[in-house]
């Protein structure tokens, strides 16, 4: 059986997920505050809004607090002459090899957050599927991503 990836994702991928988390908790709370103006004018029952509160407030600390930390434990990553083996999930943990052969495409993402953070994403996309390794330090997915296309080419040449 082959070995774990050893390979992990930034540290600081804790932050970027946890600063969604709240953002995606915001916007549920502000979707709350709009049902509680709408149920003043309809008779909402109290402890619907109540219960809605509680189950935000709940999502919140998931997303906010567990899953970052879940999600970080589990990303690794390691890139063979051959292949790119991935291991990530919370509850189902996936394990994806890549074979260099089936790349298509290699870039690098970031958006504002990661930025901030000083961090970028890698995307291997084949026929098939897109695959990231997500909050790497920006001169590392360079340096991942330029040396997994130079795999990539070189597997496509020996074919």
């Amino acid at each position: 059986m082959r070995p774990i990836p050893n390979q992990r994702i930034s540290k600081n991928a804790l932050k970027v997920w946890r600063i969604l988390g709240a953002i995606e908790t915001f916007i549920y709370m502000l979707l709350l505050i709009g049902y509680y103006f709408l149920s003043t004018y309809f008779q909402g029952t109290d402890w619907i809004k109540w219960t809605l509160l509680v189950i935000v407030i709940s999502i919140g600390i998931i997303k906010v607090v567990f899953i970052p930390t879940f999600r970080w434990r589990r990303w690794r990553y390691e890139v063979y002459e051959q292949e790119i083996d991935l291991q990530f999930g919370i509850i189902v943990v996936r394990r994806v090899l890549i074979p260099m052969i089936r790349i298509q495409h290699v870039d690098t993402r970031q958006g504002p957050l990661l930025k901030y953070f000083r961090l970028a994403s890698v995307t291997v996309t084949t026929a098939a599927t897109v695959h990231q390794i997500p909050a790497l330090p920006e001169s590392q997915a360079a340096n991942l991503r330029d040396r997994i296309s130079k795999l990539a080419a070189e597997a496509d040449e020996d074919v």
